[in-house]
């Protein structure tokens, strides 16, 4: 039998148990009846599994009972006295995982079977299905065996401090991210473009200039974060020289082995038309060299946040993600720690998503992007 097979059968078994051990303190009402409701749906997935899961209507369902299966056991566990969750309940969760395990793995495949729209929403589906089952497991795991705060706040701890400071986060990332990460990310990645172009155009460059930039890409952060806030102040624009610093050196060797990748033949016809230097940049060289310059871009969307974030240890006005951090774990108040770095996590995600559409607005036509 295979493994999703004893899943579901597994689903089927714990409510007997669940009831058993658990009933003195899980609430006969809603949760009774989703528990109830589950393993008989999980028996007919089991009886008719193939069927079930080929068809769309099928994987929803499945979907469904496993998402209303994670309510229950989250609110019985929320609803328990401290110290009365059974170990029954465990039995259900272990299962479940093994069951959001199974569900991502029929979504996924059903990938190439649909139109392209459905095929998006496939593939945004998929990973938050595997962010939920680890929210879910964090959550159970935090709540049900009582894990300190200070340790491990649970993701609705996390998210309720969110809520209450909004504004405050919001300031937060206007002053890391809008400025000295966007600011220090442009002009660090234009001026890699810029004096990578400058090196292959002047030779003697690429042997002293690109050791003296590995020089100072090698240089640790924590000691060049102090001397930049002595050269431009407290404010973001000295977060921002030290995103510069990260992102130069990725870029301009990006760019360099872009520019060099070009193919012998398409120059060769480029000098047959007579074209000069620039021309062939601009129109040949430069646009093979795209996808490289994207990948040093993408490179460059995290080095930047970490290295703004990381700058503001050393020194900030009142505000930043950095200064947040540093500040409430001095205060003990790890549920805004952890908000913090939602947003940081968020918004690094989303800006290295938004480059890699434009990645793939501007360089379909590499072979990486073409569908067998």
């Amino acid at each position: 039998m295979k493994i999703s097979g004893i899943f579901y059968w597994l689903f089927i078994i714990c409510f007997p148990i669940q009831f058993l051990f658990s009933r003195d303190w899980m609430s006969f009402g809603v949760n009774t009846f989703l528990f109830a409701l589950m393993p008989l749906i999980g028996a007919a997935a089991a009886l008719f599994r193939k069927g079930v899961t080929v068809l769309m209507p099928g994987k929803i369902v499945i979907t469904l009972v496993v998402a209303s299966g994670c309510m229950a056991t989250l609110n019985s566990v929320h609803s328990a006295e401290s110290g009365t969750t059974s170990w029954g309940i465990w039995l259900y969760v272990v299962t479940l995982a093994g069951l959001m395990w199974e569900v991502m793995g029929f979504w996924s495949r059903v990938e190439t079977q649909l139109n392209k729209k459905t095929g998006i929403v496939i593939n945004l589906l998929v990973p938050l299905l595997f962010g939920g089952m680890l929210l879910y497991l964090w959550e159970m795991l935090t709540i049900g065996f009582e894990v300190p705060q200070v340790l491990l706040p649970a993701p609705s701890l996390i998210g309720v401090a969110f809520a209450n400071s909004l504004e405050m986060l919001w300031a937060d990332f206007q002053q890391t991210f809008l400025k000295a990460v966007l600011a220090g990310f442009f002009m660090g990645c234009v001026s890699g473009i810029v004096v990578a172009v400058l090196v292959d155009k002047v030779p003697f460059l690429q042997r002293g200039l690109l050791p003296l930039g590995n020089l100072a890409s090698a240089l640790p952060i924590v000691g060049v974060a102090p001397i930049m806030v002595m050269w431009f102040g407290f404010d973001w624009q000295s977060k921002a020289a030290v995103v510069v610093m990260m992102t130069f050196f990725p870029m301009l060797v990006n760019t360099l082995t872009g520019l060099k990748s070009t193919d012998r033949m398409e120059l060769d016809l480029m000098h047959s038309y007579a074209a000069d230097y620039w021309q062939m940049l601009l129109k040949v060289r430069l646009p093979n060299a795209l996808p490289f310059i994207f990948n040093a871009l993408k490179i460059n969307s995290t080095l930047a946040l970490i290295g703004a974030i990381v700058a503001e240890f050393f020194g900030t006005p009142i505000v930043g993600m950095g200064f947040r951090i540093s500040t409430e774990i001095g205060r003990m108040n790890v549920d805004v720690v952890w908000a913090s770095i939602a947003v940081a996590a968020l918004s690094g995600s989303l800006f290295y998503a938004l480059l890699s559409f434009l990645e793939r607005q501007f360089t379909g036509w590499h072979p990486s992007f073409r569908v067998s």
